[in-house]
C-alpha cells in the first residue's frame, strides 16, 4: 500500500478556496454528524475543547470517509505531535507561534531525523500499521503544516514565520489578536481586521496561503473573495448552541397567554 495524497494540502497549494469547521465537542458521533455535510475540510480541536489523543484519533476515524482533516493540539509541543501524527493525523495547525525559532521548532517535530526530530515508530495507526509501505519516505511530503498568529508581535514577524521550509499556510486568530489589542471578545471589530488585513495580503502577494476562523458567514465569504484560501465559519458547539438557543426561542414567543 502506497501513501495516499493530502487532498487539503493539495488544495492548499493549488489555492483552491476551502471552506472549512471547527470540531471542538470532543465527540466522534459529532464529528462524524458535521464531515457528511460537505465542509472541505474539519479542525480538530484539542486546544480549547475536552479531547485527548484517543478522543482525537477517533474523531480522525470519524471524519475520514467524508472529508479532510487536520488537528489542532494544546501546545507546539513535539512529543504531542508525534502522537498524534503516529495516531494518523493528516495536519497540524500549531497554536501561538510567536517566532521563526518555534515555527522550526512546528516544523522539526513532524520530520524524521536528519530534517527534524519526530520519533520513529514501528507499528501505528499513522502507516495503517507498517501497510504503507513508503510511510517514512512520504510522510512528510503528505502532512499538512499550519502556524497560527495570535498576537501583535507574532505579525511583525509573519514573513520570517511564512518562510520557514515547510509552512503549508498561516492562520489568523483574530479572536486571541484581539485580546492583544485590548478588544478582548470582539474578534471582528474593524481595528482588529485592520491590523491583520496588511499582513495577511502582503503573505498572500508572497504565495503563502492563509486562512482564519469566523463564525460570520458573510465576512466568511468577503475573506474567501479577498483571497484567504481555508477560512472555517463555525464551530460545532456554537451551531448546536445557536440552533437549541433559537428554536426554544421560537416556540416560546408563539406560545400564547
Amino acid at each position: 500500500m502506497k501513501m495516499p495524497k493530502n487532498a487539503f494540502k493539495a488544495a492548499l497549494k493549488a489555492k483552491e478556496k476551502q471552506i472549512g469547521m471547527w470540531v471542538t465537542t470532543a465527540s466522534p458521533l459529532v464529528a462524524e454528524l458535521v464531515a457528511g455535510a460537505g465542509y472541505d475540510w474539519l479542525c480538530v480541536d484539542m486546544e480549547h475543547s475536552p479531547g485527548d489523543v484517543m478522543m482525537t484519533m477517533q474523531q480522525l476515524q470519524a471524519i475520514a470517509p467524508h472529508t479532510s482533516a487536520i488537528v489542532r493540539p494544546p501546545w507546539n509541543d513535539e512529543v504531542m505531535v508525534k502522537r498524534l501524527l503516529d495516531s494518523g493525523a493528516p495536519g497540524l495547525l500549531f497554536p501561538m507561534v510567536q517566532t521563526e525559532a518555534e515555527a522550526q521548532a512546528a516544523i522539526a517535530a513532524t520530520r524524521y531525523p536528519p530534517h527534524g526530530v519526530r520519533g520513529v515508530a514501528g507499528s501505528m495507526r499513522g502507516s495503517q500499521w507498517g501497510r504503507i509501505t513508503d510511510y517514512a519516505a512520504r510522510a512528510a511530503e503528505e502532512t499538512v503544516v499550519i502556524l497560527q498568529l495570535e498576537t501583535l508581535a507574532a505579525m511583525e514577524v509573519a514573513d520570517q514565520i511564512a518562510a520557514v521550509d515547510g509552512t503549508d499556510g498561516v492562520f489568523f486568530g483574530p479572536a486571541d489578536i484581539a485580546a492583544d489589542m485590548g478588544m478582548l471578545g470582539q474578534p471582528m471589530h474593524a481595528d482588529v481586521w485592520a491590523k491583520i488585513m496588511p499582513v495577511a495580503q502582503r503573505l498572500m502577494d508572497q504565495g503563502m496561503p492563509v486562512g482564519t476562523l469566523v463564525t460570520d458567514a458573510n465576512m466568511a465569504v468577503d475573506l474567501l473573495n479577498k483571497g484567504f484560501t481555508f477560512v472555517a465559519v463555525a464551530t460545532d458547539a456554537g451551531l448546536l448552541a445557536k440552533a437549541a438557543d433559537g428554536l426554544l426561542a421560537q416556540v416560546k414567543s408563539g406560545i400564547e397567554g
